[in-house]
């Protein structure tokens, strides 16, 4: 293998990815045609392909005086080329699942919906009933449109990780991502137990009754993006204020909001878009799209200062690097720097900023209160997620189960068993979710130590992170901590954030 003509090559699969997901998710194209992109480049997610990196990798680890760069790299694309071989495998369900998607209606009292369109819908009704409605048809219809899909798509990344000879795909992320999955597990363990009962009740509560009217005992999964929503403080985050919330964050922080003419940002409503704001590095640093689907008020700030800080860290990455380091690594670097930048939606010295008050805590409250959510749910989902990946996983409907008492537990509101296949993200990327949000809370720290409590109006914070950025994704979380602080990376730390 001549591993500069397959950096090349991987490169350039990338951007046609990239470019694909962009179109399709973006609402300006139907197809999403990946199963086509994948069979271009099928050379580099062949079996000999991960065989001759698997070699490397061995003889990288064995050899004394191999560079640890050299090391590094190989491991990254390794997990890029098993990655990428899975991907392939489930190309087509993942091409099909897009399109459904994207062309699904439910049929609800008052006329169709758009399966898309239904989670805007559903975060901005006030009628219980009718977000009730809206629920009810979108598991129907994951249940029965999207579900089959996802198992084949599962069952084939079973088999196949099988065959490359690793006892279960936990086993395969753990060892090519470097991350011990099991303390990750006890430490989500150890942070439900801490938060759980009276205290959960005691900080989600209060937000429960002002925003939606009802209590945690109450509460249907079905009023959670209600919750989130919280058009109780639209007045805090005007629709015509979202752009240059942004754009002054970013000045603030002596940075462009377009990364120097780097970043595309597109908040046009489309009937196709995708409700999840995304951000795409279609070739890092030189070419980042940032798309967000307005919902309205908070989470539309939320979104886009989160992809945000996405498109700040492609954008401001050392074009020099090499392709790994810009486009593989630890993405808890990335989502910690995102998470970084929609934080500030919870800074009472930022939304002063902004001319905004909290004289009586209710936006502070509400900030807390959907954190607290966020976090507990990503520690019920990584749970999951441990059992669906094990190599003795139960069957199917026993999942839905496990899945089912696992977010309830740590909700606290009956969650449906339905979208637990939907639910599943490639790569235990739940892992770099909550690791990012452990490394986040450090990261503001170590700016607020050295640039104040109003680090994000500091043009030195700003060069600060444009210095970490640039390395790309070179390091992981837990290398770039122990750098910064010389702490260990622990879930422990989003407790005590939180006041808990």
């Amino acid at each position: 293998m001549e591993l500069s003509a397959y950096r090349t090559q991987a490169e350039t699969f990338v951007r046609e990815l990239g470019e694909a997901y962009h179109g399709h998710y973006a609402g300006l194209s139907d197809a999403f045609a990946i199963d086509a992109i994948y069979a271009r480049h099928a050379a580099l997610f062949s079996f000999e392909a991960v065989a001759a990196l698997r070699g490397r990798v061995a003889a990288a680890s064995d050899a004394p005086g191999v560079r640890d760069d050299e090391a590094r790299q190989l491991r990254m694309l390794l997990d890029f080329a098993v990655e990428g071989l899975l991907g392939r495998a489930t190309a087509a369900e993942e091409e099909a699942l897009a399109q459904r998607e994207a062309t699904l209606r439910l049929d609800l009292p008052g006329g169709p919906l758009g399966f898309r369109a239904s989670t805007v819908a559903q975060a901005n009704s006030p009628d219980r009933q009718r977000r009730a409605e809206i629920e009810a048809a979108r598991l129907k219809a994951t249940e029965r449109e999207l579900n089959p899909l996802h198992r084949a798509a599962l069952e084939r990344t079973r088999a196949l990780v099988a065959e490359l000879g690793w006892p279960s795909y936990r086993a395969m992320c753990a060892e090519l991502k470097g991350w011990d999955l099991d303390l990750l597990g006890r430490q989500g363990d150890a942070f439900l137990a801490a938060t759980g009962g009276a205290a959960y009740g005691a900080v989600v509560g209060p937000a429960l009754e002002r925003t939606v009217g009802v209590g945690l005992d109450r509460l249907a999964r079905a009023d959670l993006p209600w919750f989130f929503r919280a058009t109780a403080d639209d007045g805090a985050f005007p629709a015509d204020g979202l752009l240059e919330a942004y754009a002054s964050s970013c000045r603030g922080l002596g940075l462009s909001p377009d990364g120097g003419g780097r970043i595309d940002l597109d908040v046009e409503p489309r009937p196709r878009k995708s409700p999840r704001a995304f951000c795409v590095a279609v070739r890092a640093p030189a070419d980042v799209r940032l798309v967000v689907a307005p919902v309205g008020g908070r989470d539309d700030y939320a979104a886009l200062l989160h992809e945000g800080g996405h498109a700040q860290h492609f954008a401001a990455m050392d074009a020099a690097l090499p392709f790994e380091y810009r486009h593989l690594g630890d993405n808890a670097l990335t989502e910690a720097f995102a998470f970084l930048f929609d934080h500030l939606v919870e800074d009472p010295r930022w939304l002063a900023a902004r001319g905004v008050r909290d004289d009586d805590g209710a936006l502070a409250m509400h900030a807390r209160a959907a954190r607290l959510i966020y976090l507990r749910r990503y520690c019920g989902k990584l749970a999951y997620e441990l059992i669906v990946h094990d190599a003795a996983a139960p069957g199917d409907a026993l999942l839905g189960e496990v899945y089912a008492r696992s977010l309830s537990g740590a909700v606290g509101v009956a969650w449906p068993a339905e979208t637990h296949l939907s639910d599943l993200d490639p790569g235990f990327y739940v892992a770099a979710y909550l690791r990012a949000w452990a490394l986040e809370t450090h990261l503001r720290r170590w700016l607020t130590d050295r640039f104040g409590d109003d680090w994000f109006s500091s043009a030195e914070a700003g060069a600060a992170l444009r210095a970490l950025w640039a390395e790309g994704q070179r390091r992981s979380a837990e290398e770039l901590l122990a750098e910064l602080t010389g702490e260990r990376l622990d879930l422990a730390v989003l407790a005590t954030d939180l006041g808990l």
